[in-house]
């Protein structure tokens, strides 16, 4: 891999988020002393083109490649020109596949934004083996789902360490402040998802498993907690309501333990819900979260229901929030952590952007950066060899500092 003509390749360029991730990249490049050899792929040259002019005079010299998602071929030719490809190419239940299996056959590492917990377990189970072999490591979930969430843990859990001497055995997320707007791209995949659960009973017997992605050589399962309802949080003192990302989140929390040796302990339990308020006004806004959310689902399960929300009422493919929408949104999210003792610990992550686009664009970018430049090397030298990781397994404290030097993102012990 080291005689590549290129770093990085952001594959699915032109869409939603691929234009914003392509922005915040060459943004970056032009203020910040890191340089890399990257380029732009995606199905369309005018597209690319359009995008590449758009991004102004220091886009000029950046490369585009031409590849469907459909054409093995010239996906395969894109994974031999780089050392990493990030995709923003989905839903990836219907076209991931083909870039994962690119990446593994030539040991080209790969991150994406997915939250689509049955495919991730999908590619898992077919490439786990073919990975570790060729050496090419795969990262999901590097966006809102699942980096804060997955990355907070592991924040709070080092400074449970240093001021416990043992980690936190419970940790709960509580979404405190989320303000944001919802893509076609990300509506399609999670009604895709919906879809297939409701068409297959073992499909959604998996989905409901917190450690559906936990290797299967551990098996040291707890039982969890799973927010499914309004509840009063005694911890927190207010209501809590389900959180529509805890089903992707809390999974790949648990595979970050498993994969870091139980560094979280073997008894350790973790769910995230959203914070509603206290008193009457907080108990009916956590129940109309639910009736909301139900709604949604069952929308989203009947086919002729989910095509009229999608043409009148969701955004469509290639839409989303506005430029201003993205910067005027943020999110804040708490977690507390108990020891088995009884000592406590919490933190807050932050971001200062929308958090599904502006964002996750940057959080995308620099975890691709952070294969490019802070892991560089494959094989024995490699801290991380081939194989499927998470953000907080593929990634330490060196990711957490791009993210608050580069991307807005907040960690605070309080």
């Amino acid at each position: 891999m080291t005689d590549t003509k290129f770093d990085l390749v952001v594959f699915g360029a032109t869409s939603f988020v691929g234009q914003i991730l392509t922005s915040y990249l060459t943004q970056y490049f032009a203020d910040s002393n890191e340089k890399i050899r990257w380029a732009i792929a995606g199905r369309s040259q005018s597209k690319l083109d359009q995008l590449k002019n758009s991004l102004g005079e220091n886009a000029q010299g950046l490369a585009t490649l031409i590849a469907d998602v459909n054409d093995s071929n010239a996906i395969k030719a894109i994974c031999e020109q780089t050392r990493v490809v990030v995709s923003t190419v989905g839903p990836y239940a219907l076209y991931g596949e083909p870039m994962i299996k690119a990446c593994v056959e030539t040991g080209t590492d790969y991150c994406d934004l997915t939250g689509e917990t049955q495919w991730i377990k999908k590619m898992i189970d077919r490439y786990q083996d073919q990975a570790e072999q060729s050496g090419a490591r795969i990262v999901h979930c590097c966006g809102f789902d699942s980096v804060p969430s997955d990355m907070g843990v592991l924040f709070l859990q080092q400074h449970a360490l240093k001021q416990h001497g043992v980690p936190a055995t419970q940790v709960k997320m509580r979404v405190k402040t989320l303000k944001g707007g919802a893509s076609g791209g990300t509506v399609a995949s999670l009604i895709n998802v919906i879809q297939e659960a409701a068409a297959d009973p073992a499909l959604r017997k998996a989905l409901i498993n917190p450690y559906l992605l936990v290797p299967q050589n551990n098996n040291t399962h707890v039982g969890q907690h799973y927010v499914k309802s309004a509840e009063f949080d005694q911890d927190f003192n207010t209501w809590i309501a389900p959180f529509v990302m805890s089903a992707i989140n809390e999974r790949v929390v648990h595979r970050s333990n498993a994969l870091n040796h139980y560094l979280y302990g073997d008894q350790f339990s973790y769910n995230e819900a959203t914070l509603m308020g206290q008193g009457l006004q907080g108990r009916m806004k956590a129940y109309a979260l639910v009736a909301g959310l139900g709604a949604f689902m069952l929308g989203a399960v009947s086919k002729p229901i989910s095509k009229v929300m999608k043409q009148y009422i969701l955004p469509k493919s290639g839409e989303g929030p506005t430029p201003e929408q993205q910067r005027n949104g943020r999110f804040d999210i708490r977690f507390l952590g108990k020891t088995e003792s009884g000592q406590t610990i919490q933190i807050k992550v932050t971001g200062d952007q929308d958090p599904g686009y502006g964002s996750t664009g940057k959080m995308l970018g620099q975890a691709a950066l952070s294969l490019v430049l802070d892991h560089q090397n494959h094989g024995e030298k490699a801290l991380r060899q081939g194989g499927f990781w998470t953000p907080a397994s593929m990634f330490d404290e060196r990711f957490i500092q791009r993210l608050q030097k580069h991307a807005g993102i907040g960690f605070e012990v309080l």
